[in-house]
């Protein structure tokens, strides 16, 4: 078993370097129900239990999970990035589990979709610092450039003498390089009945 961090990832990841290896588990591990599991859980150290994926119905409230599967076997989908977490509120006892996510938000989710036990490893990952303007490039991340700096034929908000504004009492909305607004797009909902504005009369 190693461990390295791929390119493409950014937390580090396992390998299996023996291919022809066995995994076994001890068959009171495999049929055991989720309530068994839960009380011993219950009962046991936590530190013993990271790294185990399970359904949610078989952990108990306060674990911390991640790599959160949002149906029954479509695979984690949830809380995968480098140093993140999230934590059961509530025993999963129904069919639903409420958990809190790194954002905050809370979020019910099918008792039979599995999670993992533990914290995503490279919690550090955030707070590295760029060494030059390329290594944002190697990155993938290309140059934000201001609408109102550009030409008329670059962008819409180009153009224009001096400073000059492009949004508000100023001027057009705030559009996008293709000339569509940028405020929640373009209306779309039912017109208002005016009928309504009109005073009732005999």
């Amino acid at each position: 078993m190693a461990v390295s961090l791929w390119r493409s990832r950014t937390a580090s990841s396992a390998l299996n370097l023996f291919n022809n290896t066995l995994r076994c588990f001890p068959s009171e591990a495999t049929n055991s129900s989720p309530h068994s599991t839960r009380e011993s859980m219950m009962y046991s150290d936590i530190n013993s239990r990271i790294g185990s994926c399970m359904p949610l119905s078989a952990m108990r409230i306060g674990t911390i999970i991640h790599n959160i599967e949002l149906n029954p076997g479509q695979g984690g989908k949830l809380v995968r990035a480098a140093g993140t977490s999230a934590k059961i509120l509530k025993e999963p006892t129904s069919a639903y589990c409420l958990i809190q996510l790194p954002s905050g938000v809370k979020k019910l989710i099918d008792s039979r979709c599995r999670a993992t036990v533990g914290v995503v490893s490279n919690p550090s990952h955030g707070d590295r610092k760029l060494r030059k303007a390329g290594h944002s490039r190697w990155l993938g991340r290309r140059p934000v450039v201001r609408g109102v700096a550009m030409n008329p034929v670059d962008h819409p908000h180009g153009g224009g003498e001096g400073k000059s504004k492009s949004g508000g009492r100023f001027g057009r909305g705030s559009l996008t390089p293709w000339g569509k607004p940028t405020k929640s797009g373009y209306k779309t909902g039912p017109l208002k009945r005016k009928s309504s504005m009109i005073p009732y009369s005999l």
